[in-house]
């Protein structure tokens, strides 16, 4: 239990998707600062866009919940206590609105998905006319988004002469842009130029990297809280061991000493995300599909097939590893030893459902640009090609059994039907925006065609089987 005072936690930053993640990830942090007695002034007011579980769960425990660390052999829960209260605002504006604009108020965190930001994955321009962007231009008080709240508090600091807070994106989003930035300054230009000038000048926007892989809780996590450490928990989090916080040193009131507690600041984190997003993430919406497809339901359970864990082992070894920048200080190999580690923990089996959804930003974000730079660079990319094959036939909607998958992608209306499209020709598929760079490429779309017709007809074990025969035949060959 939290063994600090929580009535005398100042609330310096404000977190908006106060969901499980931030829960296991940023929130274990700042309760990790308050436990060292190192500040007291770096507590949590949780927002919540979408969802009232958050506060009404939350609230009914005092903001208190349970964090269970579940390792291949031992697993420890402790109880975190750095978020002292949770707004859902649809129904808590005002309070979202007075905690945004408090003076105390210098860091306001995010993890809001990439579909939050309203980027599109091609271009990284922010969509203005998406119909919540719309509605939010008119609103007052009451926004779809994130940006109508941060773009009213800083607007209300302005006029009031209180220096801005940190906006500190936490979402993956890969690439050079900062997308908390180009989103804000971009929904302000159209309220108020002059407005989103200053936040242009006045706001810092540190890019970040951050890594812990958690599953969505459901009442049998609720009930193995209970069971194991007796501890009776609406509202837990089952994470893994493994966290990472990597944060670009760019603040513009106050820096929370987050190094202390194992945070890392540096003056520049894209290489860092980069290695982590190409990795971690590309292997994620690559095994969320195919083992999918493949008939299986958890990521334990697909890791051991030993012809999946060996795809992703070589997909990673061979086809995206050699692409990544050396980091002074990381050793890349070990981190994609510890992915593989991780993915197999039996205890800490995440849901493929989840590491599907968003297929489709997540294909064009983590996969495209590895299978583009391995094309370029006259390198191996068949596994990459299958990452990309094994998604459009997870995209059709059903199984190779023909039960159905439940799509949750933006995209997926369009998508499917390209997808569908692509059982005989990929053409229509390839001509979406973010195949731009590869549809061009003499035999892609004939190949990527075959790729689909053989999951179809043979099975993803024995496509991946073949595959990784190939490979071995051309290594030997070399």
């Amino acid at each position: 239990m939290p063994t600090y005072d929580r009535s005398a936690l100042g609330r310096g930053v404000v977190h908006i998707g106060a969901g499980n993640f931030h829960r296991a990830h940023q929130a274990v942090y700042f309760d990790d600062l308050a436990r060292s007695g190192i500040s007291d002034r770096w507590g949590v007011t949780g927002v919540s866009l979408n969802s009232p579980n958050a506060k009404d769960l939350l609230s009914a425990q005092d903001g208190l919940y349970t964090v269970v660390q579940r390792g291949h052999d031992r697993q420890t829960a402790r109880v975190v206590g750095s978020i002292g209260s949770v707004h859902y605002a649809p129904n808590d504006g005002a309070a979202v609105r007075a905690a945004l604009a408090d003076p105390q108020t210098r860091i306001v965190s995010l993890t809001i998905t990439n579909n939050g930001y309203f980027l599109n994955p091609v271009t990284d321009e922010f969509d203005a006319e998406h119909p919540d962007v719309r509605a939010d231009l008119v609103a007052n008080g009451g926004y779809a988004t994130a940006w109508g709240y941060l773009t009213e508090a800083l607007d209300r600091r302005r006029r009031a002469g209180i220096a801005p807070f940190t906006v500190l994106c936490c979402d993956n989003i890969p690439g050079d842009t900062q997308p908390a930035r180009t989103a804000l300054v971009s929904f302000a230009a159209l309220k108020d130029p002059a407005l989103a000038r200053w936040i242009d000048t006045y706001v810092a926007f540190p890019s970040t990297m951050v890594d812990r892989i958690t599953p969505q809780t459901s009442k049998s996590e609720c009930k193995f809280v209970e069971q194991t450490f007796g501890v009776a928990d609406k509202y837990p989090v089952v994470t893994e061991p493994y966290r990472q916080w990597v944060i670009e040193d760019s603040f513009c009131n106050w820096r929370p000493p987050l190094d202390l507690v194992g945070a890392e600041f540096v003056a520049d984190v894209r290489d860092h995300k980069l290695i982590k997003t190409r990795l971690l993430n590309g292997a994620h919406i690559a095994l969320g599909c195919l083992a999918t497809l493949a008939g299986y339901q958890r990521t334990d359970e697909a890791m051991r097939d030993r012809v999946i864990f060996d795809y992703v082992e070589t997909l990673l070894r061979d086809e995206i590893q050699p692409l990544l920048p050396a980091v002074p200080g990381m050793n890349t190999p070990e981190y994609r030893g510890t992915l593989l580690n991780r993915l197999g923990n039996p205890r800490m089996s995440d849901q493929l459902s989840r590491l599907a959804r968003r297929g489709t930003s997540k294909i064009a974000s983590f996969v495209l640009p590895s299978l583009e730079g391995a094309i370029a660079q006259g390198r191996p990319h068949t596994l990459l090609m299958l990452a990309v094959a094994g998604w459009s036939r997870y995209m059709r909607g059903h199984d190779l059994k023909g039960r159905k998958i439940n799509l949750e992608d933006s995209q997926a209306i369009p998508v499917v039907k390209l997808a569908n499209m692509a059982s005989t020709n990929p053409d229509p598929l390839l001509g979406h925006e973010m195949f731009a760079q590869v549809r061009a490429v003499p035999g892609f779309a004939e190949r990527l065609g075959d790729m689909i017709a053989e999951i179809d007809e043979r099975g993803v074990v024995p496509t991946l089987h073949s595959a990784l025969r190939n490979d071995e035949r051309e290594l030997v060959a070399r």
